[in-house]
């Protein structure tokens, strides 16, 4: 079976292709170039494994949450290479695919959402399987939700505990879960590799849908303060 994924929910870009286990991937920082790049890595993996899109037989996507012009990006472009090669596809979150990249069993998965809120979920791997601790949520790092016991993986721009000059936000995070953290990869961002792994199992468990059916998780609706809510915040 040969999956194509996508992922542009970031300033990275990436595609991946799933044949039968083996994948193929190519990811770039582009920064807000990702409708300039993204069909050209999608040829590029594509071309790697000598096939084009009429050989694939289905279509996965980085649905969000993430950037909001990304996350749309992605979603417009997987509906387009579906409709064209008449195919199924498969929207996978993006901190699901922080948690299964992460190497890690116990994840909590906090992407910077900005405007001083953050993208969270928590997922634990049990008998080999990922298992939904904390759904998806937008939040602040002083409301993040609690997690029971300890061993988790704090992971990409949320915790931001190992970079030169530490955000509010990852400061935050590390005194909320303290000793309950075994470690921390604030540097992880999305990519299409973690996605297509999580979408091949979609795919086999017929969770597919028609393109038409393929939506973004946005997690917050309002995308921009107004100018009077930037002064008061």
């Amino acid at each position: 079976m040969r999956i194509l994924a996508i992922e542009t929910s970031t300033e990275y870009c990436s595609a991946a292709l799933w044949q039968d286990g083996s994948i193929i991937e190519r990811c770039e920082r582009v920064g807000q170039k990702h409708s300039e790049m993204l069909l050209a890595m999608v040829d590029g993996v594509l071309r790697d494994a000598g096939c084009t899109v009429q050989d694939v037989d289905g279509i996965a996507f980085g649905k969000g949450p993430g950037s909001f012009t990304g996350v749309r990006i992605a979603c417009g472009v997987a509906q387009g290479l579906a409709f064209g090669a008449d195919l199924k596809v498969v929207g996978v979150c993006t901190l699901h695919a922080l948690a299964e990249a992460s190497g890690h069993d116990k994840v909590i998965a906090v992407l910077d959402a900005r405007m001083s809120e953050l993208y969270f979920a928590a997922y634990e791997k049990r008998d080999g399987a990922w298992q939904t601790v904390v759904e998806p949520c937008l939040c602040t790092a002083e409301s993040a939700p609690a997690v029971a016991g300890s061993g988790w993986f704090g992971c990409s721009s949320g915790f931001a505990l190992n970079s030169p000059a530490p955000s509010p936000e990852g400061e935050g995070l590390k005194a909320r879960y303290g000793a309950q953290l075994c470690g921390v990869g604030a540097e992880a961002v999305p990519q299409a590799a973690a996605i297509v792994r999580l979408a091949s199992l979609e795919f086999a468990q017929g969770h597919a849908v028609d393109a038409a059916l393929a939506l973004p998780l946005y997690l917050r609706d309002k995308v921009a303060l107004t100018t009077r809510e930037r002064a008061a915040g």
